[in-house]
Order: structure tokens, then sequence, then C-alpha cells
């Protein structure tokens, strides 16, 4: 699926432009990968090197076959221009080492420019011994296998997921669902899942054919988890349908992204994942498709062969995924995105060890889940997996970011950070994404819009990301705020900082956290970044029994509306006895049928309950003008408000604060902070 960390060596890095490293000897995009991984030629009489396969240090008659050796490139950090290794090194030099290097035309015009190289491993002059997880396992080697090998002495639970029918996958589901997009769902058959996929009889020839059998292809080595360098489809074609007993190894292929390519047009995601895709639904579409730079990640086509692992990982940015079986099988091990385990994998991920350790043996559980041919799955936010391959496989799928869990997408973001993944392992273009999407709710807060709660606690976790990007453009160090200020959409945000802050108010108060909190419940408590909620005492807080009922604060760069005129009729408090049952947890509808006459209920279970009521009216009225023409604006806003309130008895399954109910009614004017436009 999409590009996770993966061990990679010198000689392993990748060809496509957007995982170039200048630091990285390797082969130059323009040039055509030999017919097999060592370089060896396929015929007795080799051609000459043609213009692209020639560098500029190569000699006129040079027609020598490119060997394993030759077939190493380096370019230089100056003029970009690619090198043989072979052309350019010196004695004694290895590629593997050098950190800076440039051609001797750039060290002659500029005598600061010098070839560095990295600093050697710090080893320790203590003897140990070195340690193989395998090895504490007798008779077991290295291999594709050997994880199989190890899980056999261990506890795999099997799932107990969610089965459900593709028509059953709706936002209906996901709104009306506890589990929903919180635990991987499979649905065994396609239909209903408003998903296209290419005809049956497809294959991976008809990959190579329609991408293009020169397409640049990352291929990893099982056994090391590392990219192998210089493959291309044609290459791969050959490769997957090889006898197994004739494969020199066991490889896979998981990032190819066929977005911008005419098999993008076969492969459309299922109906949920388009409606819950962030860049589907927030990145502006005149800026998508081919030409623009866009994350590129909802269209993947991934084969492998039999016997084929991918090692724990979780997807980039913790994004969902969508996982369709289009030929063969494939076997899921799943651990639970737990504080906990999610520590363990930072752990595990960060160490040097990771060939060695089992991540099963530091977290909870490890949950098996087979998939068949047909077979769609939906992996949510977060979820650490390892995936086996029983026989050769072509699978399409997708990655995406929603409004579901954002907090485990930005927690999973900052493990990556903390572990050193390289950017090009990142999703792209995540933070620009993150400000498309801020902008977007914002107005739907402005509008009133009715958006579910996990929504709400998701845009608060997004809201406090973007503060804190903000205050990187305010006062980080340079760099970083350069980096912070490249990632803001222009296009759609104009201020940043006043947009972030403004967002996390609107959610705050939409949640019920903030200044427009009126009931007795205690509001809830939002967490800082620094992991306090301290906040600084101004005077008007003086006599304020609770910060919260205070005036909301003004944020930097938000101006609140003017009005020129105000009328405020404050209502006084009323206390009357009404007969209504006792209400039991959770409450029920009857209790948001608002009536003015508010009825008593009688009934068996009725009891006599105290009722405070009160009725708040502000009149506003503003004049402005704009593009020449003069605008009129008034607001009419009311204010109801009941507490109601049983005695305490031993069976009470409701047990209401003492004290009088409206000693916890915030000042009169503090719900019209968000006027309407």
């Amino acid at each position: 699926m999409a590009p996770s960390r993966r061990r990679t060596s010198r000689r392993g890095a990748p060809t496509t432009p957007k995982k170039e490293s200048t630091a990285q000897p390797q082969r130059p995009p323009s040039s055509e990968p030999e017919e097999s991984e060592e370089g060896t030629p396929s015929q007795t009489n080799v051609p000459e090197r043609t213009a692209a396969e020639k560098c500029p240090a190569c000699k006129d008659d040079e027609t020598a076959p490119l060997d394993s050796e030759q077939d190493t490139w380096i370019r230089c950090d100056a003029c970009k221009s690619w090198y043989h290794w072979r052309c350019v090194a010196e004695e004694g030099q290895d590629h593997e080492t050098v950190d800076k290097w440039y051609c001797q035309s750039c060290r002659a015009a500029d005598q600061t420019r010098v070839i560095t190289f990295k600093p050697p491993a710090r080893k320790s002059s203590r003897k140990r011994a070195n340690r193989d997880y395998a090895s504490l396992h007798a008779g077991l080697e290295a291999g594709p296998n050997k994880w199989l090998k190890i899980m056999e002495g261990k506890t795999i639970l099997d799932d107990n997921f969610q089965r459900l029918k593709g028509s059953m996958l709706t936002m209906d589901w996901l709104h009306s669902n506890d589990t929903a997009l919180r635990e991987p769902v499979v649905i065994e058959k396609p239909e209903g899942l408003g998903m296209s996929m290419p005809p049956d009889e497809f294959e991976v020839k008809d990959v190579a054919e329609i991408v293009g059998e020169n397409t640049p292809v990352e291929v990893i080595d099982v056994n090391t988890q590392s990219n192998v360098p210089n493959w291309n489809l044609a290459k791969w074609t050959e490769y997957y349908y090889s006898e197994s007993r004739l494969r020199d190894k066991i490889r896979n292929v998981i990032s190819l992204e066929i977005s911008n390519t005419p098999l993008a047009a076969k492969v459309v995601p299922p109906r949920l994942v388009r409606e819950l895709d962030w860049v589907e639904q927030f990145w502006p579409s005149g800026k998508r498709g081919k030409g623009h730079a866009y994350p590129k990640v909802q269209l993947y086509c991934l084969m492998g062969v039999a016997q084929a692992w991918t090692d724990w990982h979780i997807d980039f940015a913790g994004s969902s995924v969508y996982y369709h079986i289009f030929k063969g099988a494939k076997t899921f091990y799943f651990i639970r995105p737990t504080t906990h385990n999610l520590a363990a994998y930072e752990k595990w991920s960060g160490s040097e060890t990771q060939n060695q350790v089992w991540l099963g043996d530091m977290v909870d559980e490890v949950v098996k889940v087979e998939l068949h041919q047909g077979s769609t799955m939906i992996i949510p936010t977060g979820w650490i997996h390892a995936v086996y391959t029983p026989e050769d496989s072509l699978v399409f799928g997708g990655n995406f970011l929603h409004s579901y869990n954002v907090q485990t997408q930005l927690r999973v973001r900052d493990i990556e950070i903390t572990t050193h993944v390289p950017k090009k392992f990142r999703f792209p273009f995540f933070t620009k994404l993150c400000w498309y999407v801020g902008e977007k709710y914002l107005r739907e807060l402005k509008a009133k819009e009715d958006l579910p709660v996990r929504v709400l606690e998701s845009i608060e976790s997004l809201a406090q990301f973007l503060v804190n990007e903000a205050r990187t453009m305010e006062r980080g160090a340079d760099p970083a705020q350069r980096e912070a200020k490249d990632m803001v959409p222009t296009d759609k945000v104009k201020d940043p900082s006043a947009l972030a802050r403004e967002l996390r108010w609107r959610v705050r108060i939409a949640l019920g956290s903030g200044s427009g909190d009126e009931g007795k419940g205690k509001p809830k408590v939002l967490p800082h970044v620094n992991g306090t909620n301290k906040r600084k005492r101004d005077a008007k807080d003086v006599g304020v029994k609770n910060p919260v009922d205070a005036e909301p604060t003004i944020f930097k760069h938000f101006k609140p509306r003017h009005w020129d005129k105000e009328l405020r009729h404050p209502g006084s408090v009323q206390t009357e006895k009404r007969q209504k049952g006792r209400p039991t947890l959770p409450l029920g509808e009857d209790w948001l049928e608002w009536k003015d006459s508010s009825p008593e209920v009688r009934g068996d279970d009725a009891e006599e309950a105290e009722v405070e009521s009160r009725h708040d009216l502000t009149i506003r009225a503003r004049s402005f003008e704009e593009n020449g023409i003069l605008y009129v604006e008034r607001h009419w806003a009311e204010r109801k408000l009941e507490i109601w309130k049983w005695p305490v008895t031993a069976s009470s399954e409701l047990t209401p604060d003492a004290g009088s109910a409206m000693e916890g009614i915030v000042d009169e004017n503090s719900d019209l902070k968000d006027e309407s436009n």
C-alpha cells in the first residue's frame, strides 16, 4: 500500500523522482534498467552503450557490459549530473560511505566544494554477543518464512471483526455503529460497495501493458525488507510469472501508485471511502490530476508472490486503507492502536533490532484475518499490521485520511517524526491538506452546520494542530517558519493564524466546552500542548466562580462583529412545580421536544419536580457598505433555559446537583458570540 518506513541500504535507493536522494548512489531516472538484478548481460555480444547509458566521464569507445558494480550511479550535488561510480571513483573510495559528492568540473569551479564522507559507525570496545532473535528458536534460519516459524509458538487470536454486505457500508452505518472505523471490517463480496475494478480476466501482465513496461517500480526484498533498485514493470512481470522454484528471492511490490495512468480509469474506490477521503472532499478539484502536485495515495496496485511478508507497520499519518483482493489471498496480523501498543511500536520502530525482535511479544495481543479473492477490507486509523501472502496475488487499494479519528492520525504522525521516518515515506502534503480541511470546517461551523460529535472532536484536535503550525510561523526558527508557511494554501487561507484560532474557538463552543457552556454538568477539559490547563488571570476574572463562565478570550487577529445598536431583555428566573416521570439514562428523545406551555405529564411514574426557567432576548442591528451597496443587518436572538430537579432517593438513576440550578448560567450574552451572517 502506501510506502511505509523500510530499512534501506545505500544500494537500495529508489529510482522514482519523488523518492530521490542526492546522497544515495543510484541509476538516473532516464536510464533503462538491466535485464537482471545483478546486471548480468543477457547476450554474449553486448552493443555499445546508448547516449542514455553513458555518463559525462565515460570514454567514447566504452563498450564493456554493466555489471553490478558498474551499474551504480552517483549524482553531483552541485550540477545534478549523473555519473557511473566506476568512472569517477578514486582508489580506496566506497560509495556506501559518501555523504556529499561533487564532480571534477564543479570542484574545479569552486574550491569550497569538497567530497565528504560519513563518519564511521561508533563501535564499543566492550565484547558482546551478537544475538539474533531467530537463533533463540532452534532450527530457525533467516528467510522469508522465519516469522511464520516464530509465530508457531505464539498466541495468535482469530478475529471477531464485522462481516458486512457492501450495501451496508454507508454513512448511516458509520454514525450508528460504535465500532465503525474503529475496527477493521471485512466485505466478502464487492457487490453494493460502489466500487469499480478491472474485468475478471485482468492480470499482472495487463498492469505492465497499460501502465507501461518501462515504468520504474519499487520492489521489496522480503528477506531484508529493503528496496531493490533498477526494476521496471517489464522485469517485474517476467519475475512474477517465473516458476517459484526458479525465483532466487521472494520479492514484493506494495507501492505502485497508478493515479495518473490509464489504469486509474478502471479502479474506483468504495463509495464510503470517496465520501470520507480528505483529498476527495477538501483538496480543490482544479488542483488535482495530471500536472498538479497533490497527495496521490488513493490508487495503489500491489503485486506479491507466494511467501511474501510485509513486516509490521502503520500506514503513513495513520491513514485508513481500503484493500481489495483481486486475485490470490492475503493473511493480515493486526495489533490494536491502544496507547500502550503504539508506544511499543514506537520503541520497536526506532530500534536497530527490528529484524531480531517479534513485535507481538511487546503488545497485548495479535489478531489474524484471512482474506480471499473478491474480499475487501477497510483498515481503520492507526492499526499496526503485518501481511503474509500465501499465494501469488494482485491487490488494489488506497489510503485516505478522514474526520472521524484525527487524534490518532496526528499521534501516528508524531511517531513518524520521533522515529525519523524520511519525509519521502510520509503522507505527502499532509499539513497543506490539514489547512484545506480546517478552512472548510470553519465555514461550516459559521453556517451552523450540524456535525457529529466524533467529527467535532476530530476538528478540535485538527484546530490545535493548526494553532501549533501558526505559532511556528509567528515565532519559530527560520527554517521551521519557512517550511510552515510553504504548507499554507494561500488560494484558500489568507490569514492562517486567525483561521486556526477561530476554528479552535468555534469548535469548542460547538462541543459545549467553551464560552457556550450553559448547563450544570462539568465542562470538558481541553488538553493544551504543554499538558496543563492554566491561563493568564485577567482583571475581569475577579469574582468569577468558574473561569469557563467568563467572557471568551479574543484570540489574536480575530475581530468580533461590531453592532451599531443593541437591546437586551434579560429574563428573570421563574420557579414552579410540575409532574413528570423521573428520567433514566440515556435521556430519551422526548426531552428534545420543546413546547412553550411545557404541560405536565401525569401517569403512574409521574413525580413532582421543581423547574427553574429563564427566557432572555437580545436584539442587535448594524449597517455597513460593500461594493457600493448599503446594508442593514438585524439579529434577533432568544435563549430559553430550563432546569428540572427531583429529590434524591436511594433508587435514583440520575442525581441532580445541589444548590440553585441557575447559578450555572453564564453571562446572558455568552451564547451570542457566534452571530449569524
